[in-house]
């Protein structure tokens, strides 16, 4: 005879079955079972599923934190809050949750994963062990399990010795070459890691977990297509899963394919729309584009949803046209109230009351606020202001007028590229969408190729790691090498041009620091550098929140030497390459647009176009910070803007010293060396000379 509990048991299989196919359905069938029994926790939990398949995050947070409160030793019950959190953007309370699941049951295999995908979103320590954790807990090999705890005690060189040992008996264990693939990523070995992963996915086409790790090694090398590829696979296989399509759209972005990629967040929204961090990526790609209206839209969809989400507020002060209304100044004020407000989010809301204050004519508390900000910043960043003046200092002993003569003839012929360089914040977005108007001519963004190759050649790539061996080791390359360096640069440029013009621009502006390489793999290449005065230049850095990269933009001091560092380099330049660096002054271009496009064309070898001083009707893609800027004609209000805060530019004025005082003349640097202002450095044999750190055996920087 049946029984309830029989009935009970026929149900909860059924829902099971149901939840990978038709969540709606797996919904009503456990209401029914619910009907009889509201407090079941089984049949909760399976309701709490069916809800988050279906996307209805909200009802399934209320349904599981109730069985938190109920059954707070279940394992699922945490495993499953963790991930509605993820989906509604709570990161912190999505890996608090994950955390609780893996600590009630360490053999929680989907937990750790999750955990692992949690930790990564947020660029938090901690994926790695997650990872592994994943790992230990799905295989049951003692000798893999060995592998593992080596691997998490740090002890890598036995974990592979372990795992090469387990694949000399069985070359198809896919676990063992996933965890070396592990291995050769925390060794900075990207492309054995590639290799890896590979071999896993090929031997195990099912193998989720290593095909995306295979999908993200190939865009951490910038194999963007490649990776693209690896994550359509995926969604065949589960075109709801929200990690892969937004790996998609975060790849598709990477290679300035924003109508693709806002599809992509499209697609994802309409399946989870309570999750603000996808309505922030979604307005990113919005404004790359020019849809200015939906891309604010997206933005405070995303503040709606968490309150507490500074990058929203900052996405809307960095449209830089964007103004605040009382209640949102209100609002951010609010927030910057909360004790719980902490870090980089909290720099992000000073950030963004600096600039609504700023557009309020409030100058004092603006530049409070932007100083609080860039402190936070500050104080969770690593950079070493001494290793800029060190890498300035290797350049300049290295690329010599001789260095170059003698290798004359070398690298890649190709004429197709055009570096714009110079410091953030100068006008190179400007210079990039005037060129980008002629017809020869294709904006492409910042490409990471010339910054990829040196870091390859031997940079450092951690704080902390030892000297690099950038850029001396390129005295070592042959004219076969240096060919092969300028074909790889283009064929990793290649991917992000579409309209087959036969010029196109590079705009990352710290490729001054890469001229010397560029010369020697891309000869014909043409190089601008873009420069803005000093003072408005630093300023305007300080007041922005970069999403990554210019880590010496955090304090006025640290500003003031990058942008002498980056004079003097330059300087060095013009003397080693006469005639090769054709430079734009921001506030000439200004004053007089038509003369200094013609200069600018003219050095190219292009012919004059109407369309380039008609630049703000181009609707081509910019991704940068000026991409609303851009969009509008030239205009001479903002070049004094910075003398509103220059009661609080003493320290800034200091650090750049000559440089600010012989703006725009360019300083010949007599000395090899330059002191570094009132910041003491690691070099051998120094002394304070008149306020400045020197060595020794070099006399002072001086102009002339």
């Amino acid at each position: 005879m049946r029984t309830a509990s029989d009935d009970r048991s026929v149900h909860r299989a059924e829902i099971k079955r149901l939840l990978a196919s038709d969540p709606a359905k797996a919904e009503a069938l456990a209401r029914d079972v619910l009907r009889e029994n509201p407090d079941e926790p089984d049949a909760l939990l399976m309701l709490a599923i069916a809800l988050r398949k279906k996307g209805a995050t909200n009802s399934a947070r209320t349904v599981l934190e109730g069985l938190v409160d109920a059954q707070p030793q279940m394992a699922p019950v945490h495993y499953e809050l963790g991930l509605v959190l993820a989906t509604a953007g709570d990161n912190r309370g999505a890996t608090a949750s994950l955390r609780r699941a893996v600590d009630l049951d360490p053999g929680f295999a989907r937990a750790w994963h999750a955990l692992g995908d949690q930790l990564t979103r947020m660029h938090s320590k901690g994926a790695e062990a997650a990872y592994a954790g994943h790992f230990y807990a799905s295989v049951g090999d003692p000798r893999l399990r060995e592998a593992m705890t080596a691997y998490r005690e740090d002890r890598m060189d036995e974990a592979e010795r372990l795992l090469l040992t387990c694949l000399e008996s069985d070359p198809a264990r896919v676990n063992a070459l996933k965890l070396l693939g592990e291995i050769a990523l925390r060794g900075n070995r990207p492309a054995h890691a590639e290799n890896f992963f590979k071999r896993c996915v090929e031997l195990a086409p099912d193998f989720a977990a290593a095909r995306f790790r295979y999908a993200t090694v190939l865009m951490t090398q910038n194999k963007l297509q490649d990776a693209i590829d690896q994550i359509d696979l995926l969604l065949v296989r589960d075109t709801a899963d929200p990690y892969h399509r937004n790996l998609k759209a975060a790849a598709l972005i990477r290679m300035s394919a924003f109508a693709e990629a806002a599809a992509e967040y499209e697609i994802l929204l309409k399946e989870f729309p309570n999750q603000p961090g996808a309505w922030l990526a979604y307005g990113h790609a919005l404004k790359a584009m020019g849809r200015r209206e939906q891309c604010i839209a997206a933005y405070r969809t995303a503040m709606r949803l968490l309150p507490g989400l500074g990058d929203a507020y900052w996405s809307l002060a960095n449209l830089k046209v964007f103004r605040f209304s009382d209640a949102e100044v209100d609002a951010m004020r609010a927030q910057l109230a909360r004790a719980d407000l902490k870090g980089e989010n909290r720099g992000r809301f000073h950030f963004t009351l600096g600039k609504a204050l700023e557009d309020l004519g409030q100058y004092a508390q603006s530049f409070a606020h932007y100083r609080r900000g860039n402190e936070l910043i500050r104080a969770v960043i690593a950079y070493d202001p001494d290793e800029t003046t060190q890498q300035v200092r290797r350049a300049k002993v290295l690329y010599t007028r001789a260095f170059f003569a003698g290798r004359a003839g070398s690298g890649c012929p190709a004429a197709d590229p055009i570096f714009v360089v110079g410091m953030p914040r100068s006008g190179s977005t400007l210079i990039e969408q005037i060129l980008a108007s002629h017809s020869a001519v294709e904006g492409t963004t910042e490409l990471r190729a010339m910054p990829y190759l040196a870091g390859r050649l031997g940079g450092k790539t951690r704080p902390g790691d030892a000297a690099p061996l950038y850029p001396g080791i390129i005295g070592t390359l042959d004219a076969a090498a240096l060919k092969s360096l300028g074909e790889e640069y283009l064929w990793r440029a290649r991917q992000h041009r579409r309209l087959g013009r036969p010029l196109f621009i590079d705009k990352m502006p710290g490729n001054f620091a890469h001229i010397g390489l560029i010369r020697l793999i891309l000869p014909n290449a043409r190089i601008i550098d873009v420069r803005r005065h000093p003072l408005a230049c630093c300023l305007s850095n300080f007041k922005q929140h970069f999403g990554n990269g210019q880590l010496f933009s955090y304090g006025l001091g640290d500003l003031g030497r990058a942008y002498f560092d980056y004079v003097e380099l330059m300087a060095h330049f013009d003397a080693a390459l006469p005639g090769k660096i054709h430079r734009v002054f921001y506030e000439d271009l200004v004053a007089e647009p038509e003369k200094e496009v013609r200069a600018l064309l003219d050095h190219i070898g292009l012919p004059f176009e109407d369309a380039c001083l008609r630049f703000h009707e181009n609707k081509r893609v910019v991704r940068s910070a000026s991409a609303e800027q851009v969009r509008l004609p030239l205009f001479t209000d903002a070049l004094d803007h910075w003398r509103y805060y220059e009661p609080w530019l003493q320290p800034l004025k200091s650090a750049l010293g000559f440089v600010l005082e012989k703006y725009p003349a360019v300083p010949e640097f007599y000395s090899r060396l330059r002191a570094t202002l009132d910041c003491p450095t690691n070099w051998d044999g120094e002394q304070r000379w008149s306020g400045r750190s020197v060595r020794m055996d070099t006399a002072p920087a001086i102009a002339r």
